[in-house]
């Protein structure tokens, strides 16, 4: 039996509630799939600075380094705001974490099933049937990596510098992992790109061009990205897979986020290709939520789909996260909601954290 060492950072937050749903469910797969997981619980962002005095002790590192991959559930909230920015949950874990490991790629899926349309923003009109993104986001380069940084005094007044620098392998192995995701979806790529003003974009569009002969069999367009805010608005069911540099994509996802109903229903992966699998980092698209955090009403599903995008891009336990996937499909189509998606509609049965992990486990 293949046996997965996973390092379980909880977090701050609804991360403890949703963590254990998703692992309630890892244990039905596992019994179902034939596979087993090792899982090593440690602390991380506010709860770690509380327990060990900052957001990515040494011990929680050492985890990491000894596991097949990260299941992370989400870190931040008020408590922590006082500590100076870079001590703070969010840029002292996660930042961190995508570095040491070189978690280049982060695959985040927008998808906004027929059952929720209702509970997107955008108009029933615009999205018939819902729709099924895929946005390919670098993310260890651009500005919030880039050398040199500068926040003084210059000149007799303040300056602040940012640097957005990419090198043409940065491009060429991100550009791989979006076109083979193209390739195993409806073969359409989307590159996003400021090629108009930004000199860093001209070498980024350049490289998809060259990259994009290795794949004719994925159709490749360039859209810069103001367009690109834009139609994912007017239009995202034209979107099959997005790629784009992380400044881009960290605000893009989010509104793709946004416009699916929910960030309760999105996962996402941070991942570094290793000799045949990723090593990777699985997190729910959307924050600590503190507001909510101990009722008992956060929607796990975020979180269980991440640990399914784990067995998928790590473990390669295929018919596991299609088992998985499928399940949430029929778990939603039979009307159970969380708060953040229920529109009163008939039919609705609303449940809270536990009660969607149990609907979810009963549907395996």
């Amino acid at each position: 039996m293949k046996t997965y060492k996973i390092a379980v950072l909880a977090g701050d937050g609804i991360g403890p509630e949703v963590m254990d749903e998703a692992l309630r469910v890892l244990d039905v797969l596992e019994s179902r799939f034939g596979f087993a997981t090792e899982r090593r619980a440690c602390y991380v962002g506010g709860a770690a600075i509380d327990h060990c005095g900052k957001a990515l002790p040494a011990e929680t590192l050492a985890a990491c380094e000894a596991a097949d991959a990260i299941l992370f559930g989400s870190v931040g909230g008020p408590k922590w705001d006082v500590l100076p920015p870079d001590e703070r949950p969010e840029r002292g874990a996660l930042l961190p974490l995508r570095k040491h490991f070189g978690l280049y790629a982060n695959l985040r899926p927008g998808i906004c099933l027929p059952e929720l349309v209702d509970a997107s923003p955008i108009k029933n009109s615009l999205i018939p049937g819902g729709f099924d993104i895929l946005c390919v986001r670098e993310l260890t380069g651009g500005m919030y990596f880039g050398e040199p940084k500068f926040y003084g005094e210059r000149d007799g007044e303040t300056v602040a510098l940012d640097t957005l620098v990419y090198k043409k392998s940065e491009v060429e192995r991100i550009a791989r992992v979006a076109f083979e995701a193209a390739r195993g979806r409806r073969g359409k790529l989307c590159s996003v790109d400021k090629a108009n003003v930004l000199t860093s974009s001209v070498m980024w569009r350049e490289v998809m061009n060259a990259v994009a002969q290795e794949y004719p069999d994925v159709a490749l367009s360039h859209m810069y990205v103001d367009n690109a805010a834009m139609q994912l608005v007017r239009n995202p069911q034209q979107f099959d897979v997005i790629v784009t540099e992380n400044t881009f994509g960290d605000i893009l996802t989010d509104e793709m986020a946004m416009i699916c109903g929910s960030l309760g229903m999105l996962p996402s992966a941070s991942l570094a290709q290793n000799s045949e699998s990723f090593f990777g980092l699985y997190e729910p698209s959307g924050g600590s939520a503190p507001d909510i955090a101990g009722q008992g009403i956060a929607n796990p599903i975020a979180q269980i789909l991440s640990m399914g995008m784990l067995l998928r891009y790590t473990c390669r336990e295929t018919a596991a996260a299609d088992a998985l996937e499928a399940a949430v499909r029929r778990v939603i189509a039979a009307g159970y909601r969380t708060g953040d998606l229920a529109t009163g509609a008939p039919g609705e049965q609303r449940v809270g954290t536990r009660g969607m992990g149990e609907a979810i486990v009963a549907a395996l």
